[in-house]
């Protein structure tokens, strides 16, 4: 099948299954001869443990690990609950980290019960006030934005 197919048959952008290619979690895909790209049911297999995989908010290189695990089926499984179990780690300090943001965020959202102009406004007013050193929400971005934000970056 043609890229086009693969990405309607999958649910990915034709864009990202090619980013997938350059970062190594997709086999380069044979060619016709008329140079297009034709993907087999290995690649549309593939993609759909990548698209599983960051629907549970894994990295690419915690994707790229569980494929060359899952391409080494006489690996240890224990390499794959290790790196599980980390990624769990992070999930679970991340959303430690959400609740501390989700309380600040209602605190500053009391501070403005009712509505008046912008000029008495008890939100607008705190973070004016706000210290520079404060850190609110900083431990959820220091990364970057969080996964499913992109950031288009112009050269």
């Amino acid at each position: 099948m043609h890229i086009g197919e693969l990405a309607r048959r999958t649910g990915i952008q034709v864009e990202t299954i090619r980013f997938y290619e350059r970062e190594g979690l997709l086999p380069e895909p044979a060619r016709s001869d008329g140079n297009y790209r034709v993907y087999g049911p290995g690649h549309f297999e593939q993609l759909q443990f990548i698209r599983h995989c960051r629907s549970l908010d894994m990295s690419l290189d915690e994707v790229r690990a569980l494929l060359r695990l899952k391409n080494s089926p006489g690996e240890d499984c224990g390499d794959v609950n290790a790196l599980l179990d980390e990624h769990l780690g992070h999930v679970t300090r991340r959303i430690k980290e959400l609740k501390g943001l989700e309380r600040e965020l209602k605190a500053l959202r009391a501070r403005c019960a009712s509505e008046s102009d912008a000029a008495h406004c008890g939100i607008l007013s705190e973070l004016a006030s706000a210290p520079l050193g404060k850190k609110a929400g900083e431990a959820v971005t220091r990364n970057g934005p969080p996964r499913g934000v992109h950031i288009r970056r112009h050269s």
